[in-house]
């Protein structure tokens, strides 16, 4: 099947073939028809299969075939995405595969200046990409209007259910019209997805291109037991001896993750850092050193690394294995994108076996588990568990952890009071330094996914 097949204009498929596309994925042969018809759709699929143009492309020419009101441009599409990188991402194909088409569209996400955003929205656009707290950081500034949406497209739902937007997004349905058509995408299938695509969706067209809940098909797993203080060793003997060119390392907190970057640096490799406590600018940066090969290893927070779309991505490695078992499939499908095979590495001490089943029993595999020489685990050590640190447990209001506009503004100084007496954190809290690798901070997720998704 070609995508002129599916009924696409001229000029999408100009696009598309500028872009090297000339046969549709699964994903796409299944969920552009049904778009085009104006149904609304439920979509189970992994990262790296397409997805975004699955959407995107139906999406521009639906917009072509309606007739806009008079004057100045107004909002006819929103897409929200649980993170900045994805909305860079998804604004990017817009723009791609829009480029012969008189529609202009932005993103809004947070971690930048908003002015320049609201300089954007008041000239006017067709299609609007964003990130819950910052959309609604507009609308709370009266710069948006979201009342002539007529697509409303929820991408990676799932993992803006596990970052806590699900007020953020209730918020946003009261404020579009009621008579629209609805997209929503997702990995996993989880009952709060099926509860939202129930309140969200009229009579969607279900469609998925693999089984709920399981691992990319083309990535290769593999487990190596290793005690906790020697993980950093054979992380670096890993990615010398195998003469890894370019490495995306999972870490859970992002405190992990510079020290992890800065230790590998020590180690002789090029490696960087990028976290929700990283500027924007910072974060584009390392990104683009990654791509580019300036930066052979990449070690990222969960939430960081949603989004980042990396053709031909080789290896990923867990550093650290992630509390949600979910996270687990996110990570490994940086890998294995396209149709191109990938390796994904985790690397399991003691105190994440309970982790490791728990991801077993959600993939309905059995890893393969290889001691590597000379990092063979101690059986004398016993499994100590890894806590849910403060910074981990869930907040009033908004599960991810952000406040409101006003209450950010207004709670600075009464925050740095707050923390004032308290105590650093000592030498021996370090990763690096010990056998239970910093459990007390590990997960950190509330803060992570906050205003800097």
């Amino acid at each position: 099947m070609s995508f002129e097949s599916l009924g696409l204009r001229t000029e999408l498929l100009r696009a598309a073939s500028e872009k090297g596309y000339s046969t549709p994925t699964p994903i796409q042969t299944q969920a552009i028809p049904p778009i085009l018809e104006g149904r609304d759709l439920m979509g189970g699929a992994q990262t790296g299969t397409g997805k975004t143009a699955g959407f995107t492309l139906p999406m521009l020419q639906r917009l072509m075939e309606s007739k806009p009101q008079k004057g100045r441009r107004v909002i006819r599409t929103l897409v929200l995405t649980p993170t900045r990188e994805l909305a860079a991402q998804v604004t990017e194909s817009v723009r791609t595969y829009g480029k012969y088409l008189p529609l202009r569209s932005t993103s809004v996400f947070g971690g930048v200046s908003i002015r320049p955003q609201i300089k954007k929205l008041r000239d006017g656009v067709d299609i609007l990409v964003a990130t819950p707290g910052r959309l609604l950081d507009h609308v709370g500034q009266n710069t948006v209007d979201l009342s002539k949406v007529e697509i409303l497209v929820l991408d990676e739902a799932d993992r803006m259910l596990d970052m806590g937007f699900i007020h953020d997004i209730r918020k946003v349905l009261k404020l579009v019209p009621k008579q629209k058509q609805t997209l929503l995408f997702s990995a996993t299938f989880s009952n709060e997805i099926k509860h939202l695509a129930g309140d969200l969706l009229h009579e969607p067209e279900l469609i998925e291109v693999a089984q709920r809940n399981t691992a990319a098909e083309r990535v290769t797993q593999v487990v190596h037991p290793v005690d906790a203080k020697k993980k950093r060793k054979l992380l670096s003997k890993l990615i010398g001896a195998g003469n890894w060119k370019q490495v995306l390392v999972f870490a859970r907190t992002k405190r992990n993750c510079d020290r992890l970057a800065l230790a590998l640096v020590k180690d002789g490799l090029d490696a960087a850092a990028i976290h929700g406590g990283k500027s924007q600018g910072a974060r584009t940066k390392a990104l683009a050193h990654f791509k580019s090969g300036k930066v052979r290893v990449l070690v990222a927070t969960d939430i960081a690394a949603r989004g980042l779309d990396i053709s031909q991505l080789p290896h990923v490695v867990n550093y650290e294995l992630p509390h949600v078992p979910e996270d687990y499939i996110h990570r490994i499908g940086r890998t294995g994108r396209a149709g191109h095979e990938g390796e994904a590495v985790s690397l399991v001490c003691i105190d994440e076996a309970k982790l490791l089943k728990d991801i077993e029993r959600l993939i309905k595999i059995d890893i393969p588990k290889v001691i590597i020489e000379n990092f063979e685990p101690d059986p004398t050590i016993k499994a100590q568990p890894i806590t849910m640190g403060r910074q981990q447990q869930p907040r009033r209001g908004k599960g991810q952890g952000a406040k409101k506009p006003s209450q950010r503004r207004q709670s600075g100084s009464g925050k740095k009071q707050a923390n004032g007496n308290k105590k650093k954190p000592s030498p021996s809290s370090s990763p690096y330094k010990g056998r239970s690798n910093n459990q007390g901070r590990s997960g950190n997720r509330a803060r992570q996914q906050s205003s800097h998704a």
